[in-house]
């Protein structure tokens, strides 16, 4: 095993604590070696489970805050790109019900692509979950899973096996992104901590009239 709990645990709190008490979330986390039911996708050898208050910010969004907690906190401890994997942040079995879901998605996908014979696109994902659907079609006879696009806007898409790969999706342009720190009303009551989500200033000079 190249990483364990203890030795990973106080590299990770230098780092990770720091940064969740000055964000001023209320959240904690637990390093554990935990056994994965799907070991061809994801078989991490750390997971760091998080709880608390603000579980639900970590969550939204497809767990945007959380994925970026991890990228962010594996940048600072400079592990290579193909150690990533082998570190895996979650809570509240986020990981496990996501890839449950990709498979069923996948599943159902390929089904309509095998009645309409038609090409499917999936919506732009991450490497692991990409994978995730590859994984799940590897047995296939009638089509072929291909990643198409670049970046943030590479996507999955399903193709009839006599049919060559179509181009990727255009991706429009997103509007404005919500605010990954503030709080829904249908979360907390409404209302957003002091401190994030701010509007506009209303201390500007006035015109003199």
């Amino acid at each position: 095993m190249k990483y364990s709990v203890d030795s990973l645990k106080p590299k990770l709190d230098a780092f990770l604590a720091p940064l969740l008490k000055h964000a001023g979330f209320a959240l904690s986390y637990s390093l554990r070696t935990v056994t994965n039911p799907h070991p061809e996708v994801e078989n991490p050898e750390v997971t760091v489970c998080f709880s608390g208050d603000d579980v639900d910010l970590l969550l939204a969004n497809r767990a945007e805050l959380l994925l970026s907690l991890e990228h962010l906190s594996m940048e600072a401890l400079r592990m290579p790109p193909e150690d990533h994997a082998l570190i895996s942040f979650d809570a509240n079995n986020y990981r496990l019900l996501r890839v449950e879901e990709l498979r069923l998605s996948a599943l159902a996908a390929a089904d309509k692509v095998k009645r309409t014979h038609t090409p499917f696109h999936f919506n732009p994902m991450t490497s692991r979950e990409r994978r995730v659907i590859h994984l799940a079609l590897r047995e296939e006879t009638e089509l072929r899973s291909e990643s198409v696009g670049l970046g943030p806007a590479r996507a999955v898409v399903l193709v009839p096996f006599d049919m060559p790969t179509p181009p990727a999706l255009p991706v429009s342009p997103r509007g404005p992104r919500p605010d990954s720190f503030s709080r829904s009303d249908d979360r907390r009551g409404g209302g957003g901590r002091p401190g994030f989500n701010r509007g506009p200033r209303t201390d500007r000079p006035r015109p003199p009239r």
